[in-house]
């Protein structure tokens, strides 16, 4: 059997349409941290100003996402979705107006977190999707389950490619303003078709069982969000740090580009990850990837140009996806499948809370010291996800054995 076949199979599941709507509805996250960062900092001359405001738009989305998910569990996706995404879309085009018309630094950072709020977590919602979805049309063929976590981590990392390119090229080509701007009209097109499309009616076809069997924050779900911290402030951090190194060499546009290159060689990585055999757990892939991150994400502290830097970021990006696809997977093992949705926002929320604390403490180091300084916060954050990890590697294990293994329990069983 060709390695293809799972994914073309999965692709026939949902149709072609889902994807690309899916994949668009995840650019305006991708596009709107930067896109803020770069808006506000060139408003204002100073990288801590942007670092603010982008970090309160990445905590209202941590914030927001959990009660989202949790709401989309107990209500279903499309309502929810939908009115993330118009009501986001309307929060990125007044901070465009604030910003423009020289509103003070509090209202922009309040003004960003109320966005923030509202922006979906489309990439974890569209995890919800896959298990019902293979359950229902292919048997519930865990294998599938898997390969879908992995396209889903492969998507979400080429988001992140285009979506800063995106703003990279709209920054070089005109300005900050009109890469916001875009990344509202795309919310609120592809967000809300995304809401509506027929597969978030299956997602919400789980069964609902009694609170008991609910529950949702254990110690092992805990440390997962905490990882997903880690793996967040590498997010921040470095994409603050090349703005920095970038704006200081005269080119403040090509900081989208070179970190997109991060999400390149994470999406090979996460396509890759499908074909790790089974018997390789999930708290050995994430201690595995995390100690890659380690390795990886040193060489940061020594790029003295943004050349130099598109070399070191996609190596990096190849550690990144595996150790967010063994968290994903491992909290799609823990929690009961009609709690999905909250589990998987909850760890997005780690990851967007670490992105926000990277990006506010790169900022200040920054305009502090320059960007090696700043570029040592993803170093940081890479180290801390791994001693998490060997931390809550033994427990993680135990509690894996401990449930049931059958796709129609878990939302990830063999992912």
């Amino acid at each position: 059997m060709s390695p293809l076949t799972p994914y073309r199979r999965l692709f026939a599941l949902a149709g072609s349409r889902y994807l690309v709507l899916a994949f668009l509805a995840r650019l305006p996250l991708a596009m709107g941290q930067l896109g803020t960062l770069l808006l506000v900092s060139s408003a204002t001359g100073r990288y801590a100003a942007g670092g603010l405001a982008s970090g309160a738009l990445a905590l209202g989305t941590a914030v927001g996402a959990p009660v989202a998910g949790g709401l989309a569990d107990r209500r279903g996706q499309r309502p929810v979705v939908a009115v993330q995404s118009l009501g986001a879309a309307t929060g990125f085009l007044g901070l465009v107006l604030l910003v423009t018309a020289g509103a003070t630094l509090p209202t922009v950072v309040i003004a960003a977190a109320l966005t923030g709020l509202l922006v979906p977590q489309v990439g974890p919602l569209a995890r919800v999707r896959w298990s019902p979805l293979v359950r229902r049309r292919a048997g519930g063929d865990p294998r599938l389950v898997s390969t879908a976590f992995s396209y889903e981590s492969a998507a979400d990392e080429a988001s992140f490619v285009l979506g800063p390119a995106l703003v990279g090229g709209l920054v070089a080509l005109v300005d900050p303003t009109v890469a916001v701007v875009v990344a509202a009209l795309l919310l609120a097109s592809f967000g809300t078709a995304f809401a509506l499309h027929p597969t978030a009616q299956v997602a919400h076809s789980l069964p609902v069982r009694s609170a008991a069997s609910g529950r949702l924050l254990t110690l092992e779900l805990s440390v997962l969000v905490a990882v997903m911290g880690g793996i967040g402030v590498v997010f921040g951090g470095t994409q603050t740090g090349l703005t920095v190194l970038a704006t200081e060499a005269g080119m403040p546009g090509l900081a989208g580009i070179v970190y997109g290159l991060l999400g390149v060689g994470s999406a090979a990585a996460g396509v890759a990850t499908a074909w790790v055999p089974a018997r390789f757990g999930h708290e050995r892939r994430l201690v595995a990837s995390s100690a890659a991150m380690v390795l990886l994400a040193v060489p940061l502290l020594v790029v003295p140009s943004l050349a130099a830097a598109a070399v070191v970021v996609p190596a990096l990006g190849l550690a990144v996806a595996p150790a967010m696809i063994s968290a994903y997977s491992a909290a799609g093992r823990l929690v009961p499948g009609h709690r999905a949705g909250a589990a998987m926002t909850l760890l997005a929320s780690g990851a967007v809370v670490g992105y926000a604390a990277g990006a506010a403490v790169a900022g200040r180091l920054g305009d502090l010291a320059g960007p090696t300084a700043a570029l040592a916060v993803p170093v940081g954050g890479a180290a801390a996800g791994l001693v998490l990890a060997l931390a809550t590697a033994g427990p993680l294990r135990r509690s894996l054995r401990a449930q049931p293994t059958t796709p129609q329990s878990r939302v990830a069983s063999s992912a």
